[in-house]
């Protein structure tokens, strides 16, 4: 029997209907992955990129050269542009402001990997590490609200560059769909006085249901109303309400988590494509104690279609529950 699950956090109804799938183990892509650097990402090539912001030397060297471990570069064609006021105006009933924001790239790996997964644990640290102090920096410029820092993995995702890279995109507005997260996690605050990230994970932890692993200070689950077949959420355990603020002695086990949630991704579904997104408390928020910041990766398995669309719905085809045993009996590749 199909289910109607609603999201606690942002009241969306998602529809469970497992009889329109496949079993999970049958979500396998044939798009093989191909190694055709090198590129202009990789290192010798610091030249073809705009001029670097910053940078992991651990042997020092001058920006733009060789000896880097992980580099942020301006992207080539950015989305937004940094130059600029936003000059917020309105026509008639329509409001309109100038594209200003900023729109960065974070080279992951020196050599000319496919995922962010063949790094060891300590070089997913240092890409962590450039998330976070990039944050930091953009967040003191006043005309900016927030920082979005998303991964689009494979083609499927929205890559164009297959040599492992990220993004960070800031804006002078605060996105809708974190506007409704952070909408819904303060209603929920304000009637409990209490998080309602933090008795997610309480309640996960706890139940096991759809947790896929669980360390000290993080854990994976699929979230009870997933929208995706192994929609995959990290969090941590201890209340954080921004990411720019994670401390030092976290990365690393963040690092360990995140890596080892993307290979059991990656080893049950045959290195699918993916979006990684992370949601953060907006810079322009002086406080949220309700909000908790958190990875989600959407493996791109499912298409979204006309009835999604329409309505507002998603149909996942795969239990929670069932997507995550598989991920905790899945062994890595």
């Amino acid at each position: 029997m199909p289910e109607l699950r609603k999201d606690p956090v942002v009241g969306r109804w998602v529809i469970v209907a497992s009889e329109r799938a496949q079993r999970p183990n049958d979500y396998r892509p044939a798009a093989p992955a191909t190694r055709s650097g090198p590129c202009a990402f990789c290192e010798g090539h610091e030249g073809t990129t705009p001029q670097e912001i910053l940078a992991i030397r651990p042997r020092g060297g001058p920006r733009d050269s060789k000896g880097w471990h992980a580099r942020v570069v301006p992207n080539k064609f950015p989305a937004l542009r940094i130059e600029g006021e936003l000059n917020r105006r309105g026509e008639g009933l329509y409001d309109l402001m100038n594209g200003v924001g900023a729109h960065e790239v974070v080279i992951e790996a020196p050599q000319h990997l496919l995922s962010i997964t063949e790094l060891p644990v300590s070089g997913v640290r240092n890409v962590l590490w450039l998330f976070r102090e990039r944050m930091a920096d953009l967040k003191r410029d006043q005309r900016f609200a927030y920082a979005m820092v998303f991964k689009n993995q494979g083609e499927a995702a929205g890559a164009s560059m297959e040599h492992s890279h990220s993004q960070i995109i800031v804006t002078p507005i605060v996105p809708l769909l974190v506007e409704e997260e952070m909408r819904g996690a303060k209603k929920y605050h304000e009637f409990r006085d209490r998080c309602l990230f933090c008795d997610i994970v309480e309640q996960e932890v706890r139940q096991q249901e759809r947790l896929v692993l669980e360390d000290k200070n993080f854990v994976a689950i699929e979230p009870f109303a997933s929208r995706f077949a192994f929609e995959t959420w990290i969090l941590p355990r201890p209340h954080l309400g921004r990411f720019e603020e994670t401390p030092d002695d976290l990365l690393g086990e963040l690092a360990q988590v995140l890596r080892t949630t993307l290979r059991r991704i990656e080893s049950a579904l045959a290195a699918p494509a993916y979006n990684m997104v992370i949601h953060t408390t907006p810079f322009s928020t002086a406080s949220a104690p309700y909000y908790h910041w958190h990875i989600e990766i959407i493996p791109r398995i499912t298409r979204v279609a006309g009835f999604e669309w329409g309505s507002g719905f998603y149909i996942n085809t795969v239990p929670p529950e069932e997507a995550a045993k598989f991920l905790r009996e899945v062994q890595e590749s």
